[in-house]
């Protein structure tokens, strides 16, 4: 697989709270994978950071070559196309991994892309949140 173009979102309620990620990745125009996942308790930068590995990951396993990473996220655009420093210990350990995720990588590109063109992965995350609340809601009646 040489190319993927992937979509990022990271959602908390609460700010820190319950939070989910959302990864939507495409190769030539088709998704070929959604990832949808409960994280736990975070702060919004942490949900998108955890979603940024997750895609990583996920493309390395795709045996992908080159990447482009579209995110509603300025912070997280910014700091890895080093605009920003990366100043909070908590999001430098997300940061630390993203990058050496990175290095698997011929090249990559890192969009920071309006909300409205992100609505799939935003969905995936937020539905991440609301099955976690919905099988607590479960267990508790």
């Amino acid at each position: 697989m040489s190319h993927l173009k992937i979509y990022i979102d990271g959602a908390s309620k609460g700010n820190p709270g319950e939070s989910g990620v959302g990864v939507v990745i495409y190769q030539d125009n088709r998704i070929i994978k959604k990832i949808s996942d409960y994280i736990g308790s975070a702060t919004n930068n942490a949900a998108e950071y955890t979603a940024l590995i997750y895609a990583l990951e996920e493309a390395l396993l795709l045996k992908a070559r080159s990447l482009e990473i579209n995110t509603d996220s300025q912070l997280l655009a910014r700091q890895l196309n080093r605009i920003y420093k990366v100043r909070h210990a908590g999001i430098k350990n997300f940061y630390d991994r993203a990058s050496r995720l990175l290095t698997g990588f011929e090249k990559v590109l890192i969009n920071h892309i309006p909300r409205e063109q992100n609505k799939l992965a935003d969905k995936l995350a937020t539905e991440a949140v609301k099955k976690s609340r919905q099988n607590v809601a479960a267990l508790c009646k």
